[in-house]
């Protein structure tokens, strides 16, 4: 049996988050880290849900801020789920409870904290997946180009130390999802190297982006998590460019 497939898994940052539901110092910081790998795809959803322009960033820092608390997992589940899931319910919720707390200051009523629990009853429609396709496709997207982009800024990272930054810039389009890349022959001539040598140097930098893709998305599965399905999905949400109504969770 080879453990080492296994292994990557057990500490992956969700995982340690689960296991101590935030509770220790080394989960806060896995979670923090995670955290901050979603604001990009956070902040795309709270532009179609109402809020003003100038809103859904100062939001998004309130939504995190209330995840890093302490209760801020309550509903995680710590069997299952992947993290992506898991954030994107609790999104819809809070956005919600946001909206029912304004209400109830509109109105004169005290505001009521809810808690950031999923499958409660908020007393607003939550749109399911059926009802508002459009707007979870969006932050799967994001959040598909968030890990790319992830990826991509630690192959360059790596090819910097080992002296060929000016190989990965040349040969970057061939990591590309959908565009031409153009030419191996030109790249080749602008390296200054024969053709067979771009196309070992291409081969190489596609495996080494996978490895750094996978790596990222280990990181928000579970210990069973499957790796492979995430990617699959990864690909797939890339592929679409969403238009996305405004949402309002009152509705």
């Amino acid at each position: 049996m080879n453990s080492s497939a296994a292994a990557p898994f057990a500490t992956t940052r969700w995982t340690q988050v689960l296991a101590a539901q935030g509770g220790s110092e080394h989960a806060r910081v896995a979670l923090s880290e995670l955290c901050s790998a979603y604001y990009g795809p956070v902040v795309a959803f709270l532009e179609h849900t109402g809020c003003a322009p100038e809103e859904p960033r100062e939001v998004a820092h309130e939504f995190f801020a209330g995840l890093l608390a302490r209760d801020g997992l309550a509903g995680a589940d710590r069997q299952s789920g992947r993290f992506r899931s898991y954030l994107l319910g609790a999104l819809k919720h809070f956005v919600a409870n946001r909206r029912r707390r304004a209400s109830r200051r509109k109105h004169g009523g005290q505001a009521e904290h809810l808690p950031m629990e999923l499958g409660t009853d908020t007393g607003f429609e939550v749109p399911t997946p059926t009802e508002a396709p459009n707007l979870d496709a969006l932050f799967d997207h994001e959040w598909a180009v968030t890990v790319v982009e992830g990826a991509l800024a630690a192959l360059a990272h790596e090819s910097i130390a080992a002296g060929q930054d000016r190989q990965f810039l040349v040969l970057k389009p061939w990591l590309s999802f959908a565009a031409e890349p153009g030419s191996q022959a030109s790249a080749a001539a602008e390296l200054g190297v024969n053709e067979g040598a771009v196309k070992v140097a291409i081969h190489r930098l596609r495996r080494r982006f996978r490895e750094l893709v996978r790596a990222e998305i280990a990181q928000t599965l579970p210990a069973e998590g499957d790796v492979r399905a995430e990617l699959r999905h990864l690909v797939e949400a890339l592929a679409e460019s969403p238009v996305v109504p405004e949402w309002d969770p009152n509705r």
